[in-house]
């Protein structure tokens, strides 16, 4: 596992019902997605690894050779996607996308500028001046995206990103996703309950019950029957 791009072991969580305790790795610019039943640990994962859950003593994480374990998350080099997009209602689009810049040192003009061309690229130009109240579900994910993206970070964590959206806006988001990744290398986690969308999006899929890792491997090699046994996970 040393020789990985994002290396995570023993992620730790005791919820009580459920102690996770949880390890792997992702190579350079790949792409996992992480399935399981509701309250296997999945969101445990990536928000330990994005800093927003206490990592426990036993837990490391490496990512591209830095051990950001104890880092504050704005210094861990990851973003973080989440299904009710958190936007700031009380800023503009354009406001909200150079956010991360801003936090990093540009201008307010600047920011501004970056945000508008990275606007463009997901099919919302002319949307810098509108407010996120504004927006459909699919126009809020897909600013939620450029948000992240923007900052140029290495590791991307999606935390079931699509799962307020309807089928059509599911597609062209996933495909605007798969897109970015290819034009900036970054690595993609994913958690996901729809296996139909893990196994589109990612190389590879672990599938977790109870906190524990049961299953990792290719994702054209994973079996439904998997999914039966670890639980309702929809397919």
């Amino acid at each position: 596992m040393d020789n990985e791009f994002l290396v995570a072991e023993h992620i730790y969580k005791d919820w009580g019902s459920v102690s996770v305790d949880f390890s792997f790795a992702a190579g350079k610019a790949s792409f996992t997605s992480i399935v399981g039943p509701s309250g296997s640990g999945k969101s445990t994962v990536l928000r330990t690894i994005a800093g927003l859950i206490p990592a426990a003593p036993q837990t490391r994480i490496m990512l591209d050779g830095t051990d950001i374990t104890r880092l504050a998350p704005g210094r861990r080099g990851c973003g973080l996607v989440l299904q009710n997009n958190s936007l700031f209602l009380h800023m503009t689009v354009a406001d909200n996308v150079g956010y991360g810049l801003r936090c990093q040192g540009a201008s307010r003009k600047e920011a501004r500028k970056a945000a508008s061309d990275f606007l463009a690229r997901f099919g919302l130009g002319g949307f810098d001046a509108r407010y996120p109240e504004t927006l459909s579900g699919g126009e809020a994910q897909r600013v939620a995206l450029a948000r992240t993206l923007i900052v140029r970070p290495k590791l991307v964590l999606f935390d079931e990103p699509f799962s307020a959206l309807d089928a059509p806006l599911r597609k062209r988001l996933a495909g605007d996703i798969l897109r970015m990744q290819e034009e900036f290398a970054f690595t993609a986690v994913m958690v996901t309950h729809d296996i139909a969308e893990a196994k589109y999006m990612s190389s590879r899929i672990i599938l977790m019950q109870r906190g524990k890792k049961i299953w990792d491997g290719l994702a054209g090699e994973f079996d439904e029957q998997l999914i039966q046994d670890a639980g309702s996970t929809k397919s």
